[in-house]
């Protein structure tokens, strides 16, 4: 029989892995391919991630990284946009290209009908490889070819085709600019072989592990990873539930009893959206407030972890020069010195120039 492992093991386990017990010394590079990229949909809050992460943490280490081409930000895992090292995102993209395909078709698929794939793809490569455009720019030069095309979907039907990196400067920390693209190839200048999908689940639980088969394809959208999971030589649990759960053998799993200080995540971070079963980082009182504070678009609020699991939400705001933090109570907090000094030391980071305040308010943000 498996050893069962309990939920707060799981909590402290994958909060390990994840740099979030203590803070490593890590390079950006290091750690963004350990994590296996993070989520990064909007243009800055993943910083954040990275902060809650490394020691001494700066946005010009990693928007450096950026403008250099050694992190790219690109849709990956569940067809989402995250930011990776140019390695990984030549390795993972070819494996991931279904999922950002079942997505795509099933959104622009019959707008599609009577586009030859290949030509588009095609035609998007040169276009894009002649100069970043954005996906509005790309859709009308398309169809001016298939002009009984919708442009929209034209310009969709590239992105799902084709690996397509998000340029500089859009993501760059305190700068903006339109949502371009080029190809990956093109912007990168370099191959790399792709990963198998046993590489793949290696490296998701390394990351986030000890974890579930269904756990993994939460991660990366992808089906079907069960033989994967079996072929290889990992060390098996059992959860609280019954479920089986699957580790490297000889991965670091710190005893439940470990301190897991006050952490201020950011709303796209993929401790909360890698697992099926998000039990071990989402209590149920904290599922409920989420519920409470979560926009029509399913944006994730800034949550506040207390000892490894959520505890509340935080926003930030600015005027005149001065940044206040709430920090907004879903429960008692019984450590709300460390969380205001936690967020006073973030304000430092995202505002560095500003008066800061700190606010403490009961209830979800948006509720």
């Amino acid at each position: 029989m498996d050893p069962v492992i309990s939920r707060r093991a799981l909590n402290r386990a994958t909060l390990d892995r994840q740099f979030l017990l203590s803070r490593t010394t890590r390079s950006v590079i290091d750690v963004v391919e350990h994590l296996g990229g993070l989520q990064a949909q909007t243009p800055h809050t993943w910083y954040t991630g990275l902060w809650n992460r490394i020691e001494g943490f700066k946005p010009d280490d990693a928007a450096g990284l950026l403008s250099s081409r050694e992190l790219v930000r690109i849709a990956l895992q569940r067809s989402t946009i995250h930011l990776v090292t140019a390695r990984d995102c030549l390795a993972m993209r070819p494996l991931l290209q279904i999922v950002g395909e079942r997505s795509a078709k099933g959104a622009f698929g019959k707008r599609l009908e009577g586009v030859d794939l290949d030509e588009l793809a095609e035609a998007g490569r040169e276009l894009l490889g002649a100069r970043p455009m954005t996906f509005a720019e790309l859709g009308r030069t398309l169809a001016e070819r298939w002009p009984s095309h919708d442009p929209h979907a034209l310009g969709q039907g590239v992105r799902w085709l084709v690996p397509l990196v998000q340029v500089p400067p859009r993501g760059l920390w305190g700068r903006s600019g339109p949502i371009a693209h080029t190809t990956a190839e093109c912007w990168l200048g370099f191959e790399a072989p792709p990963m198998t999908p046993a590489e793949l689940v290696l490296r998701y639980l390394a990351a986030f592990g000890p974890a579930s088969v269904m756990d993994v394809q939460a991660w990366s959208g992808l089906t079907r990873l069960g033989e994967v999971v079996e072929s290889l030589d990992l060390t098996r649990f059992t959860d609280e539930n019954g479920r089986t759960l699957y580790d490297l053998p000889g991965a670091a799993r710190p005893s439940e009893d470990t301190p897991a200080p006050v952490r201020l995540m950011y709303d796209f971070d993929n401790l909360f959206l890698s697992h099926a079963d998000r039990s071990r980082v989402i209590t149920e009182r904290g599922a409920a407030a989420l519920k409470g504070c979560m926009g029509k678009n399913g944006i994730l609020p800034r949550i506040i972890l207390v000892d490894g699991v959520t505890a509340g939400d935080w926003t930030v705001t600015r005027a005149k020069g001065t940044s206040t933090l709430t920090l907004h109570r879903w429960e008692p907090i019984s450590v709300m010195e460390e969380a205001e000094e936690e967020g006073r030391r973030l304000l430092e980071f995202l505002a560095p120039g500003d008066r800061h305040t700190i606010v403490v308010a009961d209830g979800p943000s948006r509720s």
